[in-house]
């Protein structure tokens, strides 16, 4: 688990350097210059960092229950699987088959919603993920979701609408024809962002024994 967080973080890294971008950008030049978009990416990024941390701890803590490391939960005894695969399983009696119809199933699905998050990690243990959270964070998992899944719906606006206000009336050629974005509102995104995903690692790794 812990190469997921450090990827994570790595990734994170990444994220508040275009944040620096953006700031010694604005120091350069004149408000002629629309740096707007840079804090967009900020924002798509870090959100794509934190699907990519769930999917990493879930398919290691996978890993981990086949390899009696961790405990079976009832969701992880239903995950479906190919024949070949369980088949290659059985044959080489190893954990790569499991490892690769993981990346299969979950290829494709997002993992960033409160509640999509919380199926996922439903796959490696038992806990109420955000009211666990909520407790370690000392507040109430329904504020929790409710501002993750605002970050989440900002990023869809902009990974899938281009940040476009859905006003007819406005001009393709208008320069207010997206939403405004907050450059503090999306660096407190990020660090909420942060957050989430350091206590997601605390709770899973207090239930690591099987």
């Amino acid at each position: 688990m812990k190469a997921a967080i450090d990827q994570f973080h790595l990734n994170m890294e990444y994220v508040r350097n275009l944040g620096a971008l953006r700031n010694n950008l604005d120091a350069l030049t004149t408000v002629a210059l629309d740096t707007s978009d840079i804090s967009r990416v900020e924002l798509v990024m870090a959100v794509s960092a934190l699907d990519h941390y769930i999917h990493e701890i879930v398919r290691i803590g996978m890993l981990e229950i086949y390899n009696k490391r961790r405990s079976e939960t009832p969701s992880f005894l239903k995950f479906p699987v190919l024949l070949e695969g369980a088949l290659q399983g059985i044959n080489l009696r190893d954990e790569n088959w499991l490892d690769n119809e993981i990346r299969i199933r979950h290829g494709w699905r997002s993992f960033q919603r409160a509640d999509k998050i919380s199926e996922a990690i439903r796959l490696i243990s038992n806990v109420k993920l955000w009211d666990e959270i909520a407790k370690n964070l000392e507040t109430n998992s329904c504020d929790l979701t409710k501002r993750l899944n605002l970050i989440i719906d900002r990023r869809n606006k902009i990974a899938h609408e281009a940040d476009m206000k859905p006003d007819s009336r406005i001009s393709p050629s208008s320069p207010n024809n997206r939403w405004d974005i907050d450059d503090g509102l999306v660096e407190e995104a990020i660090d909420f962002i942060v957050l989430i995903a350091e206590a997601i690692y605390k709770v899973i790794s207090e239930d690591a024994s099987p």
